[in-house]
């Protein structure tokens, strides 16, 4: 089984952990906490709106957040990894970077873990969060860039703010490739696109959180 690893942030403390997903498991007990999220080791990434952009290089600290513009549009380019790791957190230039293990090598839509979603920060800030890649197209010998139909939209409201499972949004694209007026599904890393990236579209959303569990999530439930 593969090791995924999990550290301690400041916004939400918890131990240093090691934990393996395995996909043969028939059930999974899910237990949530008080914010809508599952109890248990996980990890967190933070989406961090910022009005000013930042200049220091943040391209190998392995922090647990990455910075993005309070307004626009920045792309968080994805690469396949054993563990989670932050590999560029200065996104205010227009481009970060982040590395996740492939969530469902199979394609069989049983994720092998899952991403649960909550906007923290000052009311009225909203986001959304595109998954999209590259493909190449025979017709016109050029690469062309697609888009998932499943989009994550998140609004800072007023009063408590919960998690949501988001792993259909971000683990996965759903496209229509073939033109046959079908949307397929395609996995993080499947083959038949490249360079993965996340398109997060911000409106004014101070804080996405975004955890990690070793749960599986079955997105054609």
């Amino acid at each position: 089984m593969k090791k995924f690893i999990l550290s301690s942030i400041a916004v939400i403390a918890i131990s240093f952990t090691v934990f393996s997903v395995n996909k043969t498991q028939a059930k999974v007990t899910l237990k949530e906490t008080g914010n809508g999220a599952p109890s248990g080791a996980h990890y967190n990434l933070n989406i961090i709106g910022v009005s000013t952009e930042k200049t220091a290089p943040m391209d190998s600290n392995n922090g647990h957040r990455i910075f993005v513009s309070l307004e626009g549009n920045t792309r968080i380019n994805l690469s396949e990894g054993d563990y989670f790791q932050v590999l560029d957190a200065n996104g205010t230039d227009g481009k970060a970077s982040f590395q996740l293990p492939n969530p469902d090598p199979d394609n069989d839509g049983i994720t092998r873990y899952s991403v649960w979603a909550r906007a923290l920060g000052k009311p009225g800030g909203k986001a959304r969060m595109t998954t999209g890649a590259v493909v190449y197209n025979e017709e016109t010998g050029e690469y062309e860039t697609v888009y998932s139909v499943e989009v994550l939209e998140v609004g800072r409201t007023k009063g408590k703010s919960t998690f949501t499972n988001v792993s259909k949004q971000l683990l996965y694209i759903y496209v229509d490739l073939d033109g046959d007026g079908v949307t397929e599904r395609y996995n993080l890393f499947s083959d038949a696109l490249q360079d993965y990236f996340w398109s997060y579209d911000n409106q004014g959303l101070k804080l996405l959180q975004l955890r990690f569990y070793e749960i599986e999530t079955n997105v054609e439930l």
